[in-house]
């Protein structure tokens, strides 16, 4: 019976609160400038009362999207193995911000176009999803803090997003395993990268090492 293939997994609450901070940024930057627009088909007070409308709107939208799909996979997940790698949390970032960069900078500008029509609105609808995420990944951390695990995806079935229809599955590892804290923060004290994941057997030891 041959040897399982090595795998390499990437967290889950990284991929989730990566977008997140970059849509933010982008959006409240572009809906900046969007205010800044001397004329509009609806005026500023109007674009302006709009946008926050929809920044709410946005946030509650995709905070609870596939919130359940997100629960199943969590619930299902296996323990990762000797031969998961762990990829970095910085490695996850820029495989993310490579794959995008062209979606960003369409969403800016259609962003800052539509400020012709009402200022600022675009804009912040944008950074209203990504504060959605940004809730999102909270959420997700809780669920790691209270299962004492971090849960983890294979990067090649994560394409469509950590919950979209081609992941299988997540895998989890010891509450101490990888360089991102839960919720996909970043940790204060950074652990060797390039270490296997710890097997069910070692979680313990790790995490009381860490």
């Amino acid at each position: 019976m041959g040897r399982e293939a090595a795998t390499t997994l990437a967290r889950v609450a990284v991929m989730v609160r990566v977008p997140a901070v970059w849509m933010w940024w982008t959006g409240l930057v572009t809906a900046a400038l969007g205010a800044a627009v001397p004329v509009s088909l609806l005026g500023r007070r109007i674009g302006l009362l709009a946008g926050a409308a929809l920044l709410l709107l946005a946030a509650v939208a995709v905070f609870a999207a596939r919130r359940g799909r997100y629960r199943e996979l969590a619930d299902g997940a296996a323990r990762a193995g000797r031969r998961d790698f762990l990829q970095d949390r910085a490695v996850t970032a820029r495989v993310w911000r490579r794959g995008h960069r062209w979606w960003l900078w369409a969403a800016a500008a259609a962003a800052l176009g539509s400020s012709f029509a009402a200022p600022a609105a675009g804009g912040m609808l944008l950074a209203g999803a990504g504060a959605g995420l940004w809730a999102k990944a909270v959420w997700l951390g809780r669920w790691e803090r209270r299962h004492e695990a971090l849960l983890w995806v294979r990067p090649e079935w994560a394409r469509r997003g950590p919950a979209g229809k081609d992941t299988r599955g997540y895998r989890t590892t010891g509450i101490a395993a990888g360089d991102a804290a839960p919720g996909g923060g970043k940790r204060k004290a950074l652990p060797a990268a390039g270490h296997p994941a710890p097997a069910a057997g070692t979680r313990k030891r790790t995490a009381a090492a860490a």
